[in-house]
């Protein structure tokens, strides 16, 4: 009875030291995030830093001082999960980024985006692959696959667009903002679904059929977390017109949207599907109609908490990115065998290069021949950023490494342990090249406010104007809608096809669109509603 009794007691006293080991690294994780944010303000105005950069740097020297106090046997205080960056870091930012987008500069490059972000991916990641199976037996890595070729394509050719939004302005540089992040959320959905569909595949046999049956399981993927999306951002935004919440309680509205978005995200992933691509044509959605419908207190509270929750999880994964690139475990495994790290790495980092030149400039050319407006075209200059820009790699390509190389955060081969240092070492210098991308736009457009400006998007709320929103990041004009004529005939269409089809898209959301799920001019009228008399001001 008295030796249970220890047992017990003995195994209570070790969950006890490891909740409160727990509960100390959790303090000096919230810690180092808050510093991040101070060191961050402060070098604000510092034109070769950034938040992400800084929160990079942040954690590699975390990472050092830990080495250093663990006698060199651990780098961080959290163990990395794909599901924590999947599930919970990850929706937050996508959905913040089509919730600010300017729709009207996002939907007007359409098709160019989808040529960068689906076209351009498979091309860089089959140039990536193909680099690799020629390279790697060269090096030494001898143990990969065809299907493990491919994932590494898939893993390389996704690029970061969490740090995007630190290096490009959208209201500095509307196009290459559009054209950039754009094809960044494109293309990390199809770096996602062509990942989970090597897995499910066969590809040591491949004919045919198969071949078939994986082009359509992909555009089945794109399309079905498009229209999920789209749906679940109508429903919010009937739900809160027909009930109106914020009659009795703006917690209510608020917390509606929230979960809504959280919701299209996790059904995404219930039904495989992206679940990128819906949250983030869930927030495209959700801004052109819900956020309308609520009331103007829940608009800044919704506003600023999307982007404060974007914030933070950016934060979280670069300052978690830069500890683990000094993990030991991984690096003991290469030990044995720098040479060949340094080769992978390099041979990596130079099929990047050459995957993403692959694309940028072929479809850009091709983009040019359909637009007959000059100042639509992309110039040359414009194609390098593009290009540079998108060179970064991030958050993305670690989870969909350490989902293929490890198990629960740990590997024990010495080929898998050498692709994580590798992507490791790609991302740290890759993400180096976002030091070099304003100064590049500084020297090639020299004048960036003055190169294909836009008016803001009046459904997107950025361009509605708060007492909390900085000062002059608003301005009358971006609420008044350019007038498009009408098309005098289907010539119209292949001539000036993105006006064209915004005419058309504007008379079907007026008649039938707005009426049902609401929207700006259909938001339910409240009494002496500053909103109210604001919307009204500007529509007399």
């Amino acid at each position: 009875m008295d030796a249970s009794f220890s047992t017990i007691v003995s195994r209570l006293q070790a969950l006890s030291t490891s909740d409160h080991t727990s509960v100390v690294s959790l303090n000096l994780f919230v810690a180092l995030l808050l510093a991040c944010i101070v060191i961050g303000h402060l070098l604000e105005e510092n034109r070769w830093m950034n938040e992400s950069i800084t929160a990079l740097m942040i954690g590699l020297c975390t990472g050092i001082v830990i080495l250093l106090t663990t006698g060199m046997k651990s780098s961080h205080l959290l163990v990395f999960s794909e599901d924590l960056f999947f599930i919970y870091l990850l929706p937050p930012i996508i959905f913040n980024a089509g919730f600010q987008v300017k729709k009207k500069q996002f939907f007007r490059n359409f098709m160019t985006i989808m040529l960068f972000g689906a076209i351009g991916t498979l091309v860089s990641c089959t140039i990536i692959s193909l680099g690799a199976i020629e390279f790697f037996k060269r090096i030494g890595i001898n143990s990969f696959d065809i299907g493990d070729y491919i994932a590494i394509g898939a893993i390389f050719a996704a690029t970061d667009s969490v740090c995007t939004l630190q290096v490009l302005n959208q209201d500095e540089t509307p196009l290459l903002y559009s054209l950039v992040f754009g094809e960044g959320v494109v293309n990390d959905a199809t770096s996602v679904v062509l990942f989970n569909a090597i897995q499910s595949f066969d590809l040591n046999h491949i004919d045919p059929r198969i071949a078939l049956q994986f082009i359509g399981n992909f555009f089945y993927l794109f399309f079905a977390s498009t229209m999920l999306g789209v749906l679940t951002g109508l429903l919010s935004a009937y739900i809160i017109k027909k009930l109106y919440f914020g009659r009795h309680s703006t917690d209510r509205e608020v917390a509606l949207m929230m979960l809504m978005a959280y919701l299209s995200y996790m059904m995404a992933e219930l039904f495989y599907l992206s679940g990128i691509l819906t949250v983030f044509f869930c927030g495209i959605v959700m801004s052109h109609y819900t956020w309308h419908n609520v009331t103007e207190s829940s608009r800044v509270t919704t506003k600023h908490a999307f982007a404060t929750l974007s914030f933070v999880a950016e934060t979280f994964i670069f300052l978690y990115v830069g500890m683990d690139a000094l993990d030991i475990e991984k690096w003991r495994f290469v030990s044995n065998s720098p040479g060949t790290s340094v080769a992978v790495s390099s041979v990596l980092l130079a099929l990047v290069l050459a995957g993403r030149a692959a694309f940028v400039f072929p479809l850009s050319l091709l983009s040019n021949l359909t637009k007959k407006n000059p100042n639509e075209r992309i110039s040359f200059r414009q194609q390098v950023i593009i290009w540079w820009a998108g060179l970064m790699r991030g958050a993305v390509s670690m989870a969909l490494a350490y989902n293929k190389f490890t198990s629960s955060g740990h590997t024990h081969l010495r080929d898998n342990a050498i692709m994580i240092t590798s992507t490791i070492t790609v991302v740290l210098f890759s993400t180096v090249f976002g030091f070099l991308t304003q100064p590049l736009i500084r020297l090639l457009l020299p004048s960036p406010k003055h190169t294909s400006m836009v008016v803001s998007d009046p459904n997107t709320p950025k361009s509605f104007t708060f007492p909390l929103l900085r000062s002059g990041q608003d301005s009358e004009a971006d609420l008044v809608v350019p007038d498009i004529g009408r098309p005098g005939s289907l010539r119209a269409l292949w001539t000036t096809p993105a006006h064209t089809v915004h005419y058309y898209w504007r008379k079907f959301d007026d008649a039938f669109m707005r009426p049902v799920f609401g929207g700006r001019g259909f938001v339910p009228y409240v009494p002496g509603s500053p909103t109210e008399r604001s919307v009204h001001q500007w529509e007399g």
